[in-house]
Parts: structure tokens; sequence; C-alpha cells
């Protein structure tokens, strides 16, 4: 019979050792490309406009569980401005269930009476022109019982280069939107320095890039006026997130590379590396327009021009926290009622008045 060779005790011995120091070097590798990633997404990071907030200003009104509140401005900013001085051409709130993931974004008509910090009321996108994000975030927090503390401003030269590198969006329109579509992109064109070619001024879906799905999402002048146009809103911000979250790596190199430098944010590394981690997870699952019941007036006490007025305040905050939050049991702040009979004292407009 053949006996098979046994290893001796100094090759186990040695065989062993291979293995722990090839362990230890894929250990090794492991780490010096995950400290890679984090020191080019800490480069990439250092693009952004990061500015930290006197949280005693912000008007912090309730704790609202496990979300995350976020504060979205699109800036009408001609300039490149990102701080103050330029009007919120659009304002959002971002809610993040942290339980879930899910993702509820609410438009806030810019037009809407609501009340300023020096107790004085004007319309919502005057906050920002007044004293940037803080006096926006706290104009959210103290009319609508709010915790939110972080925002995000873009101007939308910003967007259009998001768009553009996207390959643009499919959206469906109306003959009437297309004509306008047309008008407000060549105004965005000319702001940001591209070149606009018209398109086809019939109902039907289109390929929008960049500057032509931002004028789309600026039109004010058709049936729904401004209800409509924060609907457009929302639609652009939703297709832009769902292609984004399809796109390949250097596709959204290029969209950080472009677009970082354009965004004011006072979300820290740590916040933005821990969304960037679950990005793929959120998922948009309700966009809304606030107030709910609403009516338009020019006809405000001590006031000019065309406001959005709520229809039953205290009603409509209400609904506010119901939708998002699930809060069956919120009770309206003393703030929120004083608000709420303010605007029947401007306005005449009672809860049962007719939207």
């Amino acid at each position: 019979a053949i006996s098979k060779a046994r290893s001796t005790p100094a090759a186990s011995l040695s065989k062993r050792r291979r293995r722990k120091r090839l362990i230890i070097l894929i250990l090794e590798l492991i780490i010096l490309a995950a400290l890679c990633t984090v020191a080019y997404g800490m480069l990439k990071l250092d693009m952004l406009d990061i500015k930290i907030l006197d949280q005693e200003k912000l008007e912090v009104y309730r704790d609202t569980g496990p979300y995350t509140n976020i504060a979205l401005f699109g800036l009408d900013s001609r300039e490149g401005e990102l701080e103050g001085g330029v009007q919120s051409d659009c304002i959002m709130i971002a809610s993040i269930n942290n339980e879930t993931d899910d993702v509820k974004l609410v438009s806030v008509y810019r037009d809407t009476l609501l009340q300023l910090s020096d107790g004085a009321y004007g319309k919502a996108n005057s906050a920002y022109n007044i004293g940037g994000p803080e006096e926006a975030i706290s104009l959210l927090n103290r009319n609508f019982d709010l915790d939110i503390r972080n925002y995000v401003s873009v101007n939308f030269s910003a967007l259009v280069d998001v768009i553009d590198a996207l390959g643009g969006l499919e959206i469906d329109l109306t003959a009437e939107e297309a004509v306008y579509c047309n008008g407000y992109a060549f105004e965005t064109a000319q702001v940001v320095g591209k070149d606009m070619q018209k398109i086809d001024e019939v109902a039907g879906t289109q390929l929008l890039d960049g500057v032509h799905a931002v004028g789309y999402a600026r039109i004010r002048y058709t049936e729904g006026n401004d209800f409509k146009r924060t609907a457009r809103q929302r639609e652009v911000l939703q297709k832009t997130v769902d292609k984004a979250k399809k796109a390949n790596l250097l596709t959204l190199n290029k969209i950080v590379d472009k677009v970082f430098p354009q965004i004011s944010t006072s979300l820290s590394i740590t916040d933005m590396l821990g969304f960037a981690a679950n990005i793929l997870n959120y998922n948009i699952v309700g966009t809304t327009g606030f107030p709910y019941a609403v009516t338009t007036s020019e006809d405000v006490r001590n006031h000019t021009g065309s406001y959005v007025v709520p229809i039953d305040f205290v009603g409509n905050v209400s609904q506010l926290h119901q939708n998002i939050f699930a809060e069956e049991w919120y009770e309206p702040s003393i703030k929120v009622k004083q608000i709420h009979d303010d605007i029947i004292y401007l306005t005449g407009v009672s809860e049962n008045a007719q939207a």
C-alpha cells in the first residue's frame, strides 16, 4: 500500500501564516478603498456652500418624532445669490420618515399670507428675501408648528445643469403649456447663458432639456395659476430624482462637479454622507400643495397686491400634520390659533368661505 504524505507541523504553520497574511491584506485593501471613498466624498462635499444656522432663531415649535424635515428653496437668483436678498420662487418641505425611508413633499404657495418674524403679515416668499434661510425656516416652523432645522437652497441654473446632464425629462404638455414653456425657456436660457431651441407648440409628451424643463416649472399663466405651477415644480423634481437614481457614476460625478458649487445648505457633511448612503432606498410617496383649502384676494387689510389666503388656517395646519406625520391627535399651538384669527381679521375670509 502506498501511504499518503502528511504535512509536517512546520508546513501547516507556514500555510496558516500565508492564509492569515492574505486575510490581513484583503482587510487592508477594503479599509483603504473605504477611506478613499470617504475622502472622495469629502472632497466633493467641500464644493458645497455649507452654512451653520443659529438654532435659536429657527423657532422650532414641536417635535415631529421619527421624521427629518428639510426646507427646500428654489431661488429666482439672477446673480447666483444663495443667502438672502432674493425671492424664494419655490418653497417646499421634504419630510423623510426615518423608519420607512418614505419621503413626502409639500409645496407652500409663495404668495400665501403668513406671519413674519416681526408679527406683521406678508407673502411666504418674502421671508427668504428679508433674512435668508434662517428667516424662511422660521416662517415655516412658526406658521405650521414644525421642527425644521436644516435647508437646501439652489438657483434654477443648477436645476438646468442637472436635467441636461441626465439627458432631459419627458413631460406631457398641453398646447398652452408648450407655448408658455418656450417663453419661459427663452428667459431662462438668457439668464444661465445657454442656447435655446423652441419645442413644438402642440399637446403631447416631449423630451425637455434643462432650460425648457425649468421653464415648464415656472409657468404661472395657465389654468390653475400658481397652484398648478407648484404641481409642475413637484413633477419636475420627482422626475429628476427618479432619473438620477438610474444614472451611472460618470453622469452623477458630472452632476456633482457642475451643481454642488451652486448649492447652499446647513446639512453637515455627516448628514449628507448618511443621506447619500441611503439614497436608493428613499421613495417619494406623496406630493401636495399647501394650503389645501384656499382662495385668492386683493382685498387684504393694509396690504396691496394679490394674496393666497388659507380658508380655516387651523384646519389647514391640522391636515398638514395628519397627511405628513399621521398625527390624528395633533393640537394646534397658541401661535397657530392666533395666526388663524389674524388671517380672518385681515382678509374677512372665515372657515365657512368657499374656495
